[in-house]
């Protein structure tokens, strides 16, 4: 089929007739299909159901230190989940601190605590005259926007590139403007859009000349062993931000964030941050008043069950395995449904949760709702942007993961009859238009 936009007004005319048709039929099937969230499905829980079986009444809590993990104290995380999650963050495992079960609540937390008692002396952020400006790649992690609009932070929108922010936008703002505290980043397998950051970009963040001495850069590392592929050529690999701001002279501008969310239970892994010593110490000021201590028994649940990282990656190549003919599904239903029409382009990631999606401009919306009136649930339109606002109408992030195949092969056919349907409305109106 020729591309819509090269299509006779009569032709779109009988294709949107022929698509309304289609349209009508898949909404009769009265289907409840979910590619909103990118949740492991129950075959990847699964995987991890053994990790339940570690720990018993007959067990031995002691940690290499001879701590009783059963009790009290070690807030920083025990020796051997900081060296496991180090490895994990390809950092030493005193750089990190190991926290309860999810990385976002650790991001909320330091935003939280820089706004009601600043960063390693500085000025809190509620004392401040001007609004704090923070920076957000996109499309990028609608939750991530959603905690610095909490705090009421102008949100300032940056373009995602296939090799990482548009870093000469990035230095302009974070060099030269001090009301600039952060910058929300995704450097590997980004969501949405499964971008990893380039080498030099790495290098640019490292070498950032803040105008704020409070400026950190929230390096959010969600997907760094979530592979799709087991082949080395196909799988992403970016430099370790840590190590590069420490040879750049500014060990101090960067948090690094990360979980087993998606490699063992999201609601019940570990979560860890690494930094600086100064930063650690800074952290480390305040969370002896939040509290006593995270919870010891998980984390040595996850040690004892995995024992190094050869163990652990050999564990996300199941994952893979689940995850990967649901992306190749999504993927051939969007080519062999819309490709060559010109109505759409979509990534094709080597790993991570998601496949972003461009309709025609002014279009995502509405395919969107058309393909909830079809029964198909997907992250709202305009999600990937700060306040939910995409400029272009036009970005839709989809989900594979969670559904089973079967249902999100038919998920997928939804989503391309709708962005047909859309597309070859949204162009008939404009050669209507044109002709009046």
């Amino acid at each position: 089929m020729k591309p819509y936009r090269e299509m006779t007004r009569e032709e779109l005319q009988a294709e949107t007739l022929k698509l309304r048709a289609e349209f009508e039929q898949i909404k009769s099937l009265h289907l409840k299909l979910d590619m909103s969230r990118g949740k492991p499905s129950q075959d990847q829980l699964n995987l991890s159901n053994e990790l339940m079986d570690v720990l018993n009444s007959d067990s031995y809590f002691l940690d290499s230190t001879g701590t009783d993990c059963r009790n009290y104290g070690v807030s920083g995380g025990i020796p051997e989940a900081k060296n496991l999650m180090g490895e994990m963050s390809e950092v030493a495992g005193n750089d990190m601190i190991i926290f309860g079960n999810s990385s976002l609540n650790i991001m909320f937390d330091q935003v939280s605590r820089s706004y009601t008692h600043g960063v390693c002396g500085n000025t809190p952020w509620c004392k401040l005259d001007q609004p704090v400006k923070w920076l957000c790649p996109s499309p990028g992690y609608d939750r991530h926007f959603k905690v610095t609009e909490y705090f009421g932070f102008e949100l300032i929108t940056i373009p995602m590139t296939p090799t990482g922010p548009d870093m000469d936008l990035v230095e302009q703002y974070v060099n030269n403007d001090p009301m600039v505290k952060g910058i929300w980043c995704v450097p590997k397998y980004s969501n949405p859009q499964g971008y990893s950051y380039s080498d030099e970009t790495v290098r640019r963040f490292a070498n950032l000349n803040p105008a704020a001495d409070d400026f950190r850069i929230y390096w959010d590392n969600a997907y760094s062993i979530h592979h799709l592929y087991d082949e080395p050529e196909r799988q992403d690999t970016i430099l370790e931000l840590l190590h590069e701001c420490r040879k750049a002279g500014h060990p101090d501008i960067c948090f690094k964030f990360i979980s087993t969310s998606k490699v063992t239970f999201p609601g019940a892994g570990l979560a860890a941050l690494a930094a600086s010593q100064k930063n650690l110490e800074d952290i480390a000021r305040h969370m002896s008043v939040q509290t006593i201590g995270h919870d010891k028994l998980n984390q040595l649940r996850h040690v004892r069950y995995f024992g190094n990282m050869a163990n652990m990656r050999q564990h996300m190549r199941r994952h893979a395995a689940t995850l990967r003919p649901k992306f190749e599904a999504v993927e051939e239903t969007l080519e062999q449904e819309i490709g060559g029409l010109g109505i759409g382009s979509w990534t094709k990631p080597n790993g991570g949760y998601f496949i972003s999606f461009d309709s025609l401009d002014g279009c995502a919306r509405e395919i969107v709702q058309r393909c909830a009136e079809a029964g198909v649930k997907m992250t709202p339109a305009g999600a990937t942007y700060p306040y939910g606002r995409d400029p272009h109408d036009s970005n839709i992030r989809v989900a594979p993961s969670y559904p089973p195949l079967d249902e999100l092969k038919k998920a997928a056919q939804v989503f391309a009859l709708s962005i047909k349907l859309v597309s070859a409305e949204h162009l008939l109106q404009e050669k209507e238009q044109e002709k009046a």
